[in-house]
């Protein structure tokens, strides 16, 4: 059994990861830090601290990393348009390495030997961090309370707690649990474990009710560089200012809002229902202006990669060499997304309604109905017959396998039937 003397533990400030903190001393008779990562919760970290201490902590660390959450994780994943299984963005996906990586270096600085996490031994999360771990820290040993301990419910954690002097909040229990950051703020378990049963009503703290939102569509306007939001209605912010004015804007127009039932890593299938405003903006518009930035070959190309850069962040893999790849590849692809996006914010949708760039491969002489110079409609029927010509050899070469594809004769009526037209 490993012995740490000096473990830095992923804090949060929750019940779980508060009582871990005497279980561990009490199980292994170390010291324990508690790192907190503000990628962007909203808690009150002076309180965060004091809890720390008064849960046992030895020292208590919060590293502010809101700037690099944004710039050197979310918007990669959002220049790759990951998201998984088509719905998800990924907001506690992404979260999780920076955590980690934030831990692993205020372990080694503080000289720990060992790192500790409070996921559960059915979730995503615990796979996240000790990947992370092995690539950034491989020789610090990690222990996972969850898979350890003889707590078995949320009641014997209160008991726990209240026996060893651990803080216990009073208010009402939520019927589900959270989890928030710069991103998105998410809610599973509890009530939401039935897939047929309605979201609990005033659930959702980032958006509004879409039928309660204005009735006036809110019009804003991204400007994207290589791939990067950067201003917003032709102001430029920064990275962390962006995304929340964009939730801000978004959220008081119900937009973001997604109710899924996900495929979890470790094999079951899980309910989560997320709010994304600002992302879900942010996804459209960048979406919108690929599609006249990029050539239709490496759009398509893009499309595929996609979801394998979604599935690998959601799989723990940030810091895979895979992941790193598909970001080459996908830092070459934004060299020309560069223009606008105009979208609608109307009730629950957001629908892109304009999109230029100075790049843009959009010709209006070569896509007008009208008259056009750069268009000869003659050279279409050469170029149908080529492509079409493996089809015709096929075709002509194996009539019996083509005979299912014939046309189907029919039948001539007879001259003064009733089936003839007219009669």
């Amino acid at each position: 059994m490993v012995q740490p003397k000096r473990v830095a533990l992923a804090y949060s400030g929750g019940l779980d990861t508060s009582v871990i903190i005497p279980w561990l001393k009490e199980r292994y008779g170390c010291a324990v830090v508690a790192v907190v990562a503000d990628v962007g919760q909203g808690d009150d970290f002076d309180e965060v601290r004091t809890k720390a201490r008064r849960s046992g902590a030895d020292a208590v660390e919060v590293v502010d990393v809101r700037r690099e959450f944004v710039a050197q994780y979310i918007f990669p994943a959002l220049r790759a348009d990951a998201t998984y299984e088509g719905r998800y963005l990924l907001g506690t996906s992404l979260a999780r390495p920076l955590i980690a990586r934030v831990q692993v270096e205020v372990a080694l600085a503080e000289g720990c030997d060992a790192l500790a996490h409070g996921c559960t031994g059915k979730g995503n999360d615990q796979v996240r961090f000790e990947l992370a771990y092995q690539a950034l820290a491989p020789h610090l040993a990690v222990i996972a309370p969850w898979r350890e301990w003889t707590l078995g419910s949320r009641e014997e954690e209160i008991e726990y707690a209240r026996a060893h002097g651990v803080p216990v909040p009073v208010t009402r229990e939520r019927p589900y649990s959270m989890d928030q950051n710069l991103w998105h703020l998410s809610f599973e378990s509890g009530v939401l474990e039935d897939p047929w049963a309605e979201p609990p009503a005033g659930m959702h703290r980032l958006t509004v009710d879409p039928e309660r939102a204005p009735d006036a569509p809110a019009v804003v306007e991204i400007g994207f560089e290589r791939g990067t939001p950067v201003t917003v209605d032709g102001r430029a912010l920064d990275p962390v200012a962006l995304v929340s004015h964009l939730n801000r804007l978004a959220g008081a127009h119900g937009v973001g809002r997604q109710d899924v039932v996900e495929n979890r890593l470790v094999g079951m299938k899980s309910r989560g229902v997320y709010e994304t405003p600002g992302g879900t903006v942010l996804a459209e518009a960048h979406h919108h202006l690929e599609t006249i930035t990029l050539d239709r070959d490496t759009q398509h190309y893009k499309a595929l990669v996609a979801p394998k850069y979604a599935e690998l962040v959601y799989n723990g893999l940030w810091y895979s060499p895979l992941r790193r790849a598909l970001d080459a590849f996908i830092a070459a692809t934004q060299e020309t997304v560069t223009g606008t996006a105009r979208l609608k914010l109307f009730k629950g949708s957001a629908v892109v309604v304009g999109r230029r760039a100075p790049r843009s491969l959009y010709s209006h002489d070569l896509a007008t109905f009208g008259r056009s110079t750069g268009y000869h409609q003659g050279d279409a029927a050469g170029f149908i017959r080529l492509f079409g010509l493996p089809t015709k050899v096929f075709a002509e070469t194996n009539p019996d396998l083509s005979r299912d594809l014939a046309p189907r004769r029919a039948k001539v009526p007879a001259p003064g039937s009733a089936s003839e037209p007219g009669g």
